[in-house]
């Protein structure tokens, strides 16, 4: 009988500072050390050997590193727990040693959390999953995805937090800010950015801010 897939819950978490253990310290962790990273976690890794990049990163500072296998206690605080080892008697003990968020790499089962196929575009981050039933799909999903939102998404983001932010000074009116800040984050603008670029829906928006203002002062 196949276990039952849990009704997981989406969300993004907030890293910055939390301790985040990892156990492995293969290809495998290695990527999920960098991802860690990247959300500025307080990376501490438990592991006999290290990758050649990953002894870059030890050696620039950029995590804790512990030279050996895993032992009870390990995850004494931990925020966060991945086990990305070759051995499935290891990875088996940690989820059931962790008290908090664990992620045992390709082993829903023995998982509370899974991580998405990510789509990347600076600011601009689309998930993708399929509940652990098909990772291969959630790849390949992604991969047509990135073809779909190129780099015009994530600088189009950026030039949003400007543009969000003077609407806020300057536009007073509620009602009228409101449906301008829809404006510029509907599907027309979506459909600009793919086929006009980011210059031209700039012009299109700065326009649309200008007109908004105005009413607004009306």
């Amino acid at each position: 009988m196949n276990p039952v897939v849990p009704p997981y819950y989406p969300v993004y978490l907030d890293l910055t500072g939390k301790k985040a253990v990892v156990i492995g310290g293969g290809s495998v962790a290695e990527r999920k050390i960098c991802s860690l990273l990247k959300a500025r976690a307080d990376v501490k890794v438990i592991s006999p050997h290290l990758t050649k990049r990953l002894k870059r990163e030890k050696f620039k500072g950029m995590f804790r590193h512990v030279c050996r296998s895993y032992k009870k206690g390990d995850l004494s605080r931990a925020f966060l727990v991945v086990a990305a080892t070759d051995s499935q008697r290891i990875n088996e003990q940690v989820s059931r040693d962790a008290p908090c968020l664990v992620n045992v790499v390709d082993k829903p089962a023995l998982c509370n959390f899974i991580v998405p196929s990510l789509v990347q575009r600076g600011h601009l981050q689309l998930a993708i999953s399929t509940s652990g039933m098909s990772p291969a799909l959630s790849r390949s999903i992604r991969k047509e995805l990135e073809k779909i939102y190129g780099q015009e998404f994530s600088d189009y983001v950026k030039l949003l937090k400007t543009i969000r932010k003077e609407a806020l000074l300057n536009i007073k009116d509620k009602k009228i800010r409101t449906a301008f800040l829809k404006s510029i984050a509907s599907e027309k603008i979506i459909k600009m950015l793919r086929g006009k670029g980011l210059r031209m829906t700039k012009k299109f928006v700065e326009e649309l801010s200008k007109n908004a203002i105005k009413k607004a002062g009306q």
